[in-house]
């Protein structure tokens, strides 16, 4: 590698670990999104046996998601940083402190791969996708969970969500990352401002 893509790299990486790290912050979990995690796992275990399936939750917080996929069965592994990796730590979750956006695990493993309220966070979400689709096993499944933007909760404005999009451009940059989308929804309540919705995905692999 010459000296200039070097030096390219190096100055992401400078960026990120200069300019992004004092973006995180850990979150305990609260409603809706304990009633919403719970609600949408059961859709994935009506869709695929999660008995002893490899689960990656991305992005897996203090370890809501990891908790119910273990109840049911699952293998679940997360990925997430700072004081929220030491939580899942202490709660005995199989945790790793990694970017989902540069993920080290083994091509095709896993069965399932759940983003929530993850790849918003991401400066480059096709690149991350392109992540999801190599460690997703063929006939696996992501599920992808962001928050809509221009709501009354206005996600768009979050200083940590770099790529805060509508449904239809989500929709394009997974068709990009040679996945399909098996069915997509709307998930509309009422926070403390107002009106707001997070836009789910359920994808797998295009064939």
């Amino acid at each position: 590698m010459d000296a200039k893509k070097i030096s390219q790299y190096q100055r992401l990486d400078r960026f990120i670990a200069g300019r992004l790290a004092n973006d995180i912050y850990p979150e305990a979990p609260s409603e809706p999104h304990i009633s919403i995690t719970r609600q949408m796992i059961d859709k994935l275990g009506s869709l695929k046996n999660l008995a002893d399936a490899k689960v990656l939750d991305a992005g897996c917080g203090q370890g809501l998601a990891l908790e119910i996929f273990e109840a049911k069965g699952a293998k679940p592994v997360g990925t997430t940083f700072g004081e929220d990796y030491r939580i899942c730590l202490q709660r005995g979750f199989e945790v790793h402190e990694m970017d989902q956006s540069f993920l080290e695990f083994a091509p095709a493993t896993f069965d399932i791969i759940w983003c929530r309220h993850a790849i918003e966070h991401s400066l480059f979400p096709l690149f991350t996708l392109h992540g999801f689709y190599e460690a997703l096993k063929e006939d696996g499944i992501l599920y992808i969970e962001v928050p809509a933007p221009t709501t009354s909760a206005k996600h768009e404005t979050n200083p940590n969500h770099y790529s805060c999009f509508t449904a239809p451009v989500w929709a394009s940059l997974f068709e990009k990352a040679k996945f399909r989308v098996a069915e997509s929804l709307d998930i509309n309540f009422t926070a403390l401002c107002g009106p707001d919705t997070y836009h789910a995905f359920i994808l797998g692999k295009q064939v």
